[in-house]
């Protein structure tokens, strides 16, 4: 059994997270870590997650593609996170190409996984913004 591990904020859903999930799912048994509430504002600002980490890790754990779901605050406990867990493969976006990838020192492999298309929650976050402006 090959275990998947990829992480993120998973706040508001789209294709790309679909893409991502199914490509991961396909390789394994897929892990996802997603970041507390707290975590996410410290990244994001204060206006985010739009949806609290119980409803995220609720929604994520109905998709099919996903067997587990963890819920992690820091960099420290995604560190500790991926060296429990010790995936074979560790499954990031290719946006972290060239950085720091927490937890890849505990995972067999690195893979990137290419943006699909434009899709980003911070664009749709903008679009609806944006609409709202014009009304």
């Amino acid at each position: 059994m090959t275990v998947v591990f990829t992480n993120g904020c998973f706040d508001i859903l789209h294709r790309g997270h679909m893409e991502l999930l199914r490509y991961c799912k396909s390789l394994g048994t897929v892990t996802v870590g997603i970041n507390s509430d707290a975590s996410v504002e410290r990244l994001k600002g204060p206006f985010r997650p739009y949806f609290n980490q119980d409803d995220r890790k609720f929604i994520l754990e109905a998709i099919r593609h996903i067997d587990e779901v963890i819920i992690f605050n820091s960099k420290d406990e995604l560190q500790e996170l991926v060296k429990t867990i010790k995936p074979a493969i560790m499954m990031v976006g290719s946006d972290y190409k060239g950085k720091e990838v927490v937890g890849s020192d505990y995972a067999k492999e690195v893979r990137f996984f290419d943006r699909v298309r434009d899709y980003s929650t911070s664009k749709i976050i903008e679009s609806i913004t944006d609409r709202r402006v014009l009304c």
